[in-house]
């Protein structure tokens, strides 16, 4: 799903970032493009990159949070070519490697690869778990069967559309830069900062306290990946020229454990009740946030494996921190300036409850 990001202050956002693991210098320093570079990932990537001394270059509109990275070199224009100066402003110029977080249709991505491809040595495309076309099978890796599309040409982003316009996107970056391309496929990216109030629904919701409506099952499956860990890996990624395909999902973890984490990180008076997932499948299948039924089409879309990344120099801080850190940051907000939380309000999560206790099962 695409998302956009809500403006947040500086400060705060620096503020949630401190936890992050200490990173020293590179061994050498190296120019970075950023094509994007201020929304969620982007700056969790930049905070890497400069914790590790490099050079770094945004390139982006300019509209979301300009200020953010007052002392980074940005260069303005559109990702589309055929809007304004377009890409103009890349012409002519030279870095060591380019990270595209940006990129969601393959005529604008395939633009700005052909455009960089004599002038960077690496082209690093973040893509989505989304591009697999098959999510009913546990423990799939980098060559489970990719999603497709009967329209190549579509640029608009939908449920059914996102995942196979990701893939063609990859296959731009593939084809402008054979050899040179480091394939990124992230699930469901998380912590301080995360725009989308999906998995801080969970840490604030219990927060809140009373009776917590937990969906599916304490053993279901769930990967969730911290931006600071998968920002800092693809500075990782640069520094050590890493080509190829890479899931980032995340560890398998279960999602009791998570829930519990969340319950750990208050002093909130709450309870949960567990409600089945095939019920809540009929009643509000799309009513809880970053939890999927461990069932049917379902059934692996929380167990993807990540092995290649890990290898290349991926590590994963404990789902515990994120869940500190998340609720951290998210109550430091100003209350006008908070995100809109994913999930039920308690009006909705209060008529479930009761459905569920009415049934009887």
């Amino acid at each position: 799903m695409l998302i956009s990001a809500s403006d947040f202050s500086r400060r705060a956002f620096l503020g949630a970032l401190s936890a992050a693991a200490t990173l020293k210098a590179a061994p050498r320093k190296m120019k970075i493009l950023i094509l994007g570079g201020t929304g969620f990932l982007g700056p969790a990537t930049v905070e890497a990159a400069q914790k590790r001394g490099h050079e770094l270059t945004l390139f982006n509109r300019g509209k979301t949070r300009p200020g953010l990275f007052p002392n980074i070199e940005q260069l303005h224009g559109d990702r589309d070519p055929l809007k304004g100066d377009g890409i103009k402003a890349l012409e002519g110029r030279k870095w060591d490697a380019v990270i595209d977080n940006s990129g969601y249709y393959p005529r604008t991505v395939a633009a700005s690869a052909k455009l960089l491809a004599p002038n960077v040595k690496q082209y690093i495309f973040i893509s989505s778990i989304s591009a697999y076309a098959d999510n009913s099978i546990e423990g799939q890796d980098e060559t489970a069967k990719l999603a497709t599309t009967s329209d190549p040409t579509v640029e608009k982003i939908t449920e059914e559309t996102f995942g196979p316009l990701k893939v063609l996107c990859e296959k731009a970056t593939q084809e402008a830069l054979p050899g040179r391309t480091a394939i990124v496929r992230p699930g469901y990216i998380v912590g301080p900062d995360d725009p989308s109030g999906r998995f801080t629904y969970w840490p604030v919701r219990i927060d809140r306290g009373g009776e917590v409506l937990a969906p599916g099952a304490p053993t279901d499956p769930l990967q969730i990946i911290d931006v600071r860990d998968l920002g800092a890996w693809l500075i990782t990624a640069v520094e050590r020229g890493a080509m190829g395909v890479f899931n980032t999902a995340g560890p398998v973890q279960r999602w009791g454990d998570v829930l519990a984490a969340c319950q750990r990180a208050t002093t909130t008076k709450h309870t949960l009740t567990w409600v089945p997932g095939d019920w809540l499948a009929k009643q509000a299948p799309d009513a809880f946030p970053i939890w999927a039924p461990f069932t049917g089409q379902f059934k692996g879309f929380h167990t993807w494996k990540s092995d290649r990344a890990v290898k290349a120099g991926l590590k994963y801080r404990p789902y515990a921190q994120t869940v500190v850190d998340t609720l951290k940051w998210y109550k430091a907000q100003s209350e006008g300036g908070r995100i809109k939380l994913a999930g039920p309000n308690a009006e909705r999560e209060a008529e479930l409850l009761a459905a569920w206790k009415k049934s009887g099962k």
